[in-house]
């Protein structure tokens, strides 16, 4: 819709919310090789959710902004690799403009019990490898708490959310029930549940070489 009043256009304020290592899979699964741009994305995020948003919601005379990328991550601290990926997150990924890091410790998860005496197995028989895992404990309840917070204090117009998983079902609806527009960054097939449910999608892949990182 046109501006008729001669006053500058509004503003579409765009925050993401990454699922990390569900954004992860999704992308290796994609393309295991692709290397991406993490100063970008949030900025190309946006980009991509406000066209979505514009092209029936708000029409050409509104301008999209940036106002933060937040990433959800967990690691193992009992893992030296892992220890790598939290110090990047701390020392480079939390610096670059907009990003919000919130970090986790990934909990112990019991063994699996054999499915006929029930007894809990340890270790593995046939290699002796420990089959004590770890899980992901209160990452989904932090991007939904923080998305509805935020939406409630009147920090975003237009989210982004970056996960396939369906548990954010929910907050999605409820959003929605509020009139917060919510925009799927999507993988598909992964994820259509969440699109479904969501405002609008898109899909990453067709544009995601545009924040692939040189060299």
């Amino acid at each position: 819709m046109a501006d008729t009043t001669g006053g500058p256009a509004p503003e579409i304020r765009v925050r993401a919310f990454i699922d990390f290592w569900n954004f992860q899979l999704s992308l290796q699964a994609w393309d295991k090789d692709f290397r991406l741009d993490w100063r970008k994305l949030g900025p190309w995020l946006a980009a991509k959710a406000g066209e979505t948003f514009l092209a029936v919601g708000a029409g050409p005379a509104a301008r999209v902004r940036y106002d933060g990328l937040h990433i959800y991550l967990s690691h193992d601290p009992r893992k030296s690799k892992d220890d790598g990926l939290r110090k990047w997150a701390s020392n480079t990924l939390n610096r670059f403009p907009g990003v919000i890091v919130t970090m986790q410790e990934r909990r112990p998860k019991n063994p699996p019990d054999c499915p006929v005496c029930f007894a809990r197995v340890e270790k593995c028989p046939k290699c002796d490898s420990s089959m004590m895992g770890t899980i992901e404990k209160g990452i989904d309840t932090a991007i939904v708490t923080d998305m509805i917070r935020l939406a409630w204090e009147g920090s975003w117009d237009l989210a982004v959310l970056v996960s396939a998983d369906r548990d954010f079902i929910p907050a999605v609806e409820y959003l929605g029930q509020k009139g917060h527009k919510v925009v799927h960054a999507a993988f598909p097939p992964f994820g259509m549940d969440l699109s479904t449910k969501c405002w609008a999608s898109f899909d990453v892949r067709k544009a995601l070489a545009e924040v692939k990182r040189e060299g």
